[in-house]
C-alpha cells in the first residue's frame, strides 16, 4: 500500500520522513549500530549471545501487540506469529553452526564470525514497524484487515524464528563443545 503510494505520489516521501518523530532516527541509528557491530569477528559472555535475539523477539512482539491488539483478529495474529517463529526456528536451529563459531567450555565464550543477517534483520524489524505504523495511520482501518494483519503477524514471527534460530545453533555448539567425551569400557 505505501510503496504504491510512493510510486504514484514519490512527493509523499518527504511529508511522511518530516513527520516521522526525531526519537525514531534515533532509535534507528542505534539499531544500525548494533547490527554494524555483528559484522566482524567477535567474543561473546553467554549471555551477550543470547540477550540480542531475546531483546530483537521483545521488539518483534512488541510491534505485533502495539500495532494490532486492538483487531478483531489479534488472537490470530499471535497465533501466526507464534506458528511462523516455531518454524523457522525449528528450521535454522538444526542447521550446523556458522562456520568459524567456537565455544570455550572453560570461560563460557563464544566467538562469533561476522556476519550481515543480524544487520538485516535488525533492520527489517525496524522497517517492518515503520511502514507499518505509516500505513495504519493512513488507514485505520488496515488493522482489522485480517488479511493485512496477519501478514504482519507472520514477518513478525518469522523474523523472531530465525534470531531464535541462530541462538539455537551456538547452544547446540556449546552443548557438544561441553559434554563430556565417555572413555571406552574396559573388557573384563
Amino acid at each position: 500500500m505505501l510503496i504504491q503510494m510512493l510510486i504514484a505520489q514519490p512527493q509523499m516521501i518527504g511529508t511522511i520522513l518530516a513527520r516521522t518523530p526525531t526519537w525514531v532516527w534515533f532509535l534507528f541509528a542505534g539499531l544500525v549500530g548494533l547490527g554494524v557491530s555483528q559484522l566482524k569477528t567477535r567474543t561473546l559472555s553467554a549471555v551477550r549471545a543470547f540477550l540480542m535475539p531475546v531483546a530483537m523477539t521483545g521488539l518483534s512482539l512488541w510491534g505485533t501487540v502495539s500495532a494490532f491488539s486492538q483487531s478483531a483478529a489479534f488472537g490470530q495474529v499471535m497465533l501466526v506469529w507464534v506458528a511462523a517463529a516455531v518454524v523457522l526456528a525449528a528450521l535454522i536451529g538444526r542447521m550446523a553452526p556458522p562456520a568459524g563459531a567456537r565455544y570455550g567450555a572453560q570461560d563460557r565464550t563464544f566467538t562469533v564470525p561476522g556476519n550481515w543477517v543480524p544487520l538485516a534483520l535488525i533492520v527489517a524489524i525496524f522497517l517492518v514497524k515503520y511502514v507499518g505504523g505509516i500505513e495504519t495511520a493512513m488507514n485505520p482501518g488496515l488493522t482489522h484487515d485480517a488479511s493485512y494483519t496477519l501478514t504482519y503477524g507472520a514477518i513478525y514471527g518469522a523474523i523472531s524464528g530465525i534470531f531464535t534460530g541462530r541462538s539455537i545453533r551456538l547452544a547446540r555448539l556449546a552443548l557438544r563443545t561441553s559434554s563430556p567425551v565417555s572413555a571406552p569400557i574396559a573388557n573384563a
